[in-house]
């Protein structure tokens, strides 16, 4: 059962899931992002300034939580994304390592 803000726990994670998440392009594209920082960084959702209103770019978030991609963390007035690497390593051992290497472009 997913925690009280939607994360699922490691053992959770469906992968049918989360190819669903990374199928779209723009969260492919967060993803990718996200494995070229180092690990346990924090960024806001408007930092990625994806092409699309603000409630849209809430929705994309919500599927990458909810399918276990990102664990968002409450900073005051405003939250905060990071990729939940160990936990996706651990669960699905090599999914990372292709995404990171299929060539995108944003």
């Amino acid at each position: 059962m997913p925690d009280d803000e939607g994360h699922p726990l490691p053992e959770e994670m469906d992968l049918r899931t989360l190819l669903h998440a990374l199928a779209d392009p723009l969260r492919f594209g967060v993803i990718t992002r996200f494995l070229r920082e180092p690990e346990g960084t924090e960024r806001t959702c408007a930092s990625f300034q994806l092409p699309v209103s603000k409630s849209t770019t809430s929705h994309h978030f919500k599927v990458m939580r909810e399918a276990g991609l990102l664990r968002m963390v409450d900073r005051g007035n405003s939250r905060t994304a990071v990729l939940r690497r160990k936990d996706l390593d651990e669960r699905f051992p090599g999914l990372l390592d292709l995404v990171a290497a299929e060539p995108y472009d944003a």
